[in-house]
This record gives structure tokens, C-alpha cells and sequence, in this order.
């Protein structure tokens, strides 16, 4: 198993971390160890694309239309004068 340290570590990050850990009835240590897996479980996925992400954000207000990928378009300023 590895071990590190975690070096100038402010005090009130320790204090919150005791409390989360006492909350999960874990030690200080193992609740650590919690929030590490947790983080690099998450990184393991990879990131839903951009049209995906703005289907997700409206689909409660009805988007039902699929969304068209802008891969490989030639990007243009806007123009805001009538």
C-alpha cells in the first residue's frame, strides 16, 4: 500500500475534515482515503460532450430536437447590427 503526506495543510481544512470523518463515523484517515477514491473514480469517465450536456440542461423544458455537432465548422464572429 502507498503512503504520502500532506504538507501545510491549512487548520480549519484539518477541523472540517474531523468533523466529516466523525459524521461518517471514520477515521480521519479513512475518510481521506473516501474522498480519494471518490475523486479518482470520477476522473475515470469521460466528460459527456457539449451537446449532450446542453440537451441534459433543458431536457426538463421540453428540447425533444436533436442537436447538431459544430465539430469542424469554420467559426464566425456575430453580428449584432440589424
Amino acid at each position: 500500500m502507498a503512503q504520502f503526506i500532506v504538507r501545510n495543510l491549512e487548520d480549519d481544512v484539518k477541523a472540517r475534515l474531523k468533523r466529516r470523518a466523525a459524521r461518517h463515523e471514520h477515521s480521519m484517515e479513512e475518510e481521506v482515503r473516501q474522498i480519494l477514491r471518490n475523486a479518482v473514480q470520477e476522473d475515470d469517465r469521460p466528460p459527456p460532450k457539449l451537446g449532450s450536456r446542453i440537451a441534459a440542461r433543458f431536457a426538463g423544458i421540453g428540447l425533444t430536437e436533436d442537436l447538431p455537432e459544430l465539430r469542424g465548422q469554420t467559426v464566425r464572429p456575430v453580428d449584432f447590427e440589424p
